[in-house]
């Protein structure tokens, strides 16, 4: 079973209806952003939870999970 903690860049530019390569920068910037404040980032991946908080605004939210 696959962990649905990160969201990937495949995932991102569907949800957001980007390119594949934009979400890729996105990710990049926001995984610069947990690694400025001392976190262990994955490449192509971020926690739904920061995106949420970053994206939304939400503090204790997170972004649905389908299936």
């Amino acid at each position: 079973m696959r962990d649905k903690s990160f969201i990937t860049a495949p995932e991102l530019a569907e949800m957001l209806e980007m390119s594949e390569g934009h979400a890729y920068k996105v990710i990049r910037k926001l995984n610069d952003e947990l690694a400025s404040k001392g976190f262990l980032t994955f490449p192509g991946r971020v926690p739904r939870k920061y995106l949420a908080e970053r994206c939304y605004g939400l503090s204790e939210g997170v972004i649905p999970v389908e299936g």
